[in-house]
């Protein structure tokens, strides 16, 4: 699993990761607790004043665009905060005062439409591919099927097979009280999201080829469902997920800075405090068509204002950050913050006064050009930010352990500036989604890339239902089951 951001990464040390290309709130925060995440540039404690650049002096005016960079000894004016508006109330969309099983909950992401859809197109296939020896799937086969995948989640074993197998080594009861292994072998082979039949088919090799036919409607419906279910609040996240798999097609990447290396690509977008999935779409290669850069074109198409409402904060890597990006989220009343290479078109590398190799740990310098703010902060190495949310410092500090001139180590408070100090905090609503997700995810040792789809969408269905039973029960003051428990239950 992924373990959630410590610090923004480098603009230098990402610039080779992208193989492919590159005033008041309304709501209170969400009451889920996610799992604990150890991170790096968070204050601890009240503010304790200022390790780098001295005490302040008699605030000045903010420079005008184009001056050079400056200190902490000159003041910024903090930029106007958003008024949160979003379309729906922020959080699960439940009917207040219902009780649901985990299955209902489960089955609000998989619904019985979805699943029909499965079963048809598995039997349809099956039928054509085996015609004198296919077994027709019914229902409960179907059920049962998806009952092992979670549960192959939770109890791994080298090979299918040995959750079967009669042996001291491996005793699993629970397998063959649910299907023989023949079965789900059979249901296996049978397996088609799509229909085969399908028109699509007939396209292959033609502009009009749909290249995602073979997983939809299921990534259709799931989608929509996601969305339907739950309300993100006002702090989002958009990040890529890598999807394992051993499946070799067009649509497969690699990514080296993941823990996944080869697999699909996904962007998603979640709820930076609860980790929920609350759109994506799946990435398909270089032929793609793009606008202004990929990562400009993937945040416009997830952040849908019309559906979200208006007073997000954004939290974006440095794939996405970029000026023209951040001014044009502000036509959309979007407010953004992320790291920046300093490499990127619009960023001010050339003006004068930025750190110099002899400044301390905790040193700031920033420059603002209108609503956008550039920060630049020395910790074990540079980091460059960009928002338009944050004023450029404040009184936040960190913790570091730094080594003094008699050689001697001391925990000290430095400076952190607030778009570091909240980028850290809510930039892993993609991470935490990928961290729960990855603690039992589920079979990707599969040869056919539909099917790493149909279990990625199933483990998206199992934690986002999850999610949905931790706001429900925090909010009647229950005890909260571990995401193990739930899957087993």
């Amino acid at each position: 699993a992924k373990r959630a951001r410590q610090t923004p990464r480098s603009p230098d040390e990402e610039g080779e990761e992208e193989e492919e290309e590159e005033e008041e709130l309304e709501f209170q925060p969400s009451t889920s607790t996610p799992p604990t995440r150890r991170r790096r540039g968070r204050p601890r404690g009240r503010p304790r004043g200022r390790a780098a650049g001295g005490r302040r002096s008699t605030p000045e005016q903010s420079p005008a665009p184009g001056d050079a960079w400056q200190g902490t000894d000159v003041e910024d004016v903090p930029p106007r905060q958003p008024i949160f508006r979003p379309a729906r109330t922020p959080g699960n969309q439940l009917a207040g005062g219902s009780q649901y099983s985990v299955l209902q909950l489960f089955q609000l992401f998989m619904s019985n439409e979805t699943l029909q859809g499965l079963l048809n197109n598995s039997n349809k296939f099956g039928e054509a591919d085996h015609p004198e020896t296919f077994e027709k799937i019914t229902m409960p086969d179907m059920m049962s099927y998806l009952a092992m995948i979670v549960y192959m989640g939770l109890i791994t074993t080298p090979t299918i097979n040995d959750y079967w197998r009669r042996s001291e080594l491996y005793t699993f009861s629970f397998p063959s009280s649910v299907m023989s292994g023949r079965r789900f072998r059979a249901i296996s082979r049978a397996i088609h999201i799509s229909d085969p039949d399908a028109a699509n088919d007939l396209k292959r090799g033609t502009a009009g080829y749909d290249r995602l036919g073979k997983i939809k409607p299921m990534y259709d419906e799931i989608k929509k469902a996601c969305m339907a279910n739950y309300h993100p609040r006002q702090c989002v996240a958009i990040d890529e997920r890598m999807v394992a798999s051993k499946a070799r097609n067009g649509l497969r990447q690699y990514m080296k800075s993941k823990p996944v290396k080869w697999g699909y690509k996904l962007f998603v977008l979640a709820d930076s405090t609860s980790g929920y999935t609350w759109d994506f779409f799946v990435y398909k290669g270089k032929g793609s068509p793009i606008v202004k850069g990929l990562g400009y074109d993937t945040v416009m198409r997830l952040v849908n204002t019309p559906v979200m409402g208006t007073g997000y904060k954004l939290f974006v890597d440095n794939f996405y950050t970029s000026p023209e990006l951040f001014r044009d989220l502000l036509q959309k009343k979007i407010w953004a913050c992320g790291p920046i290479r300093r490499h990127q078109s619009g960023f001010p590398k050339d003006r004068p006064g930025r750190l110099d190799r002899r400044a301390p740990r905790g040193a700031i310098r920033w420059i603002r050009e209108g609503p956008v703010v550039f920060v630049q902060w020395r910790d074990t190495r540079d980091v460059l930010m960009c928002s338009t949310i944050h004023a450029a410092h404040g009184e936040d500090t960190v913790q570091r352990r730094i080594k003094g001139a008699d050689g001697r180590w001391s925990v000290q408070d430095l400076s952190i500036p607030p778009a570091i100090k909240d980028y850290n905090k809510y930039m892993g609503g993609v991470d935490l989604s990928d961290a729960l997700i990855g603690y039992y995810t589920i079979l990707n040792k599969t040869e056919k890339w539909y099917r790493s789809f149909l279990f990625h969408f199933v483990d998206i269905a199992v934690v986002n239902a999850f999610i949905l039973y931790k706001e429900l029960a925090t909010a009647r003051k229950e005890k909260v089951m571990s995401q193990k428990t739930f899957r087993e239950t």
